[in-house]
Order: C-alpha cells, then sequence, then structure tokens
C-alpha cells in the first residue's frame, strides 16, 4: 500500500475518531452502538449531513468551516484530528520503514488508540478502561512479533537493552508505579487513576528506558502548557489539566526522534 492511500486511509480513520470521541459519554463501552450508532448531524442546529459534507478535511474547506444549514461555526478539532490521524498512518511507517509490515501496524494502531483517548479526555477528564486495555493487547502482540522478527533482545528506542520481555515489564512498572505514587500523595489532585492504568500498557508498549524518556517529557510539556493556561487566565495553581494527552505527546516524541535524541546527547558528551 502507497503512502498516498495511506494517507486517505488515515483521514477516513480520523474521521471515525472523531465520532466516537464526541459521542463518547463516559458511561457507555466506547464501541457501543447506541452511542455512536446514528447519522451524523451538526453539533449546532441538529441538520442531518449528506455525504458530501463529511468528506474528511475536503468538506470543511468547501464549507468555511461552517454548517451549511445554520452557517454557525465547526469546530477546527474536525480536520485536525483527521490530518493527525493521516500523519499517523503516514509517518509510523516511514518511520518503521526497515521492520516487518505488521509491526508497524501495531503502532499505527497504538497512536491512534492515544488519538481517541486523548480527544476524550481533553473533553471528559476521563481516560475509558477499555482503551488502556487495547492498548495493552496491542503492546502484547507487538511484543511478541518484535521478538519474533527482530530477536530476544529488548529494541529501544534509546539503544539495546536486556531481554525484550524483561524491558517491557520493566518500563510498565516503573511508569505505572510513579504514576501511583504520585496518585497515593496528591490523594488524586494530581493525578488520576486513569493515567496510572494508560501509563501501564503504555509502558508495556516503550519499555525500559524508553518509558522513563517518555514520562519526563510529558510532565515538562504537561508543566509548560500549564504554566501558559495560568498566564493566560484560563487556569489557576488549583486548576487540573488532563495528563493523557501529554502521556500520548511523550509517546510520539520517544517514537518519532528518540533515537536522534540521543545521538544529539551523545554527540554532546563527546
Amino acid at each position: 500500500m502507497d503512502y498516498a492511500t495511506l494517507f486517505f486511509f488515515g483521514l477516513a480513520i480520523g474521521s471515525f475518531v472523531n465520532v466516537l470521541a464526541l459521542r463518547y459519554d463516559g458511561e457507555h463501552f466506547v464501541l457501543d452502538p447506541k452511542v455512536i450508532g446514528g447519522r451524523s448531524r451538526c453539533p449546532h442546529c441538529r441538520h442531518t449531513l449528506r455525504w458530501f459534507e463529511l468528506v474528511p478535511v475536503i468538506s470543511f474547506i468547501i464549507q468555511g468551516g461552517r454548517c451549511r444549514n445554520c452557517k454557525r461555526r465547526i469546530g477546527v478539532q474536525y480536520p485536525l484530528v483527521e490530518l493527525l490521524s493521516a500523519a499517523i498512518f503516514v509517518l509510523v511507517p516511514l518511520t518503521l520503514a526497515s521492520y516487518p509490515w505488521i509491526i508497524s501496524a501495531f503502532w499505527v494502531a497504538s497512536f491512534e488508540i492515544l488519538l481517541l483517548m486523548a480527544y476524550i479526555d481533553i473533553r471528559l477528564q476521563i481516560i475509558p478502561d477499555e482503551l488502556s486495555i487495547f492498548l495493552g493487547v496491542i503492546a502484547i502482540f507487538e511484543t511478541i512479533f518484535a521478538g519474533a522478527y527482530l530477536g530476544p533482545e529488548h529494541q529501544s528506542f534509546f539503544g539495546t537493552y536486556g531481554n525484550i520481555w524483561l524491558g517491557h515489564l520493566v518500563g510498565a512498572a516503573v511508569a505505572a508505579g510513579f504514576l501511583w505514587l504520585l496518585v497515593l500523595v496528591t490523594r488524586g489532585k494530581g493525578m488520576g487513576m486513569g493515567d496510572v492504568k494508560l501509563a501501564l500498557p503504555l509502558g508495556f508498549l516503550f519499555g525500559w528506558p524508553d518509558m522513563l524518556f517518555l514520562v519526563a517529557f510529558a510532565f515538562v510539556i504537561g508543566a509548560l502548557v500549564g504554566v501558559g493556561y495560568i498566564f493566560a487566565g484560563k487556569k489557576t495553581m488549583a486548576s487540573s489539566v488532563p495528563f493523557g494527552p501529554f502521556l500520548a505527546i511523550g509517546a510520539a516524541i520517544v517514537f518519532f526522534f528518540g533515537s536522534g535524541l540521543m545521538s544529539w546527547y551523545l554527540g554532546l558528551l563527546w
């Protein structure tokens, strides 16, 4: 499958991610037909959208970011999520071009889950348990296939470290354990259990020491965003900010730039 096809397929999947994220209510299963079923409608006037109003990105541009019926603005998150999904479908296989396609597929699925999770966490400050479970299942299969194709050593984005299963288990334990301690120390005010549940499969997917850098990047970016909100007057020191999206951003940084960052750091030392 060529990259142009992957791009357009990613746009379509991104449109589905929008549907799942916007219709999820926090009480039902993410894929519950009662929640995600039915025709798409304008979020303002409830006008049922025709097929030509649902073409990813293109419909948004042609309609000037407005509903054809009520003329009210449609959120920019629709094309943004679609484009992010398309980027995942193209950039992940490009990054793993030397790896078997099945490993790329597992990573694409992982980042699509992280995209959906981040969107839901921003909307509702909830990380659905089923998404963490899905990510965990994918992480296990990715580890099995990586071990079969690449050998028993743990292939880290920052180098090769020991046994593959031990590396992934240590990553899961360290990430979940650290965030769980933060939940205890802050009594749930600085971190939620949803973040801990997500850190477990995410840590297993990335392994050690990648997960250490991932969490560090997430905290740094989260702190910068939090300070920005405070200076903008949109948040206070007591306000809560969903941490799931920052874990997703940290995952992207490690995946796409981990090897380059390590080379840059070693270059500074030598």
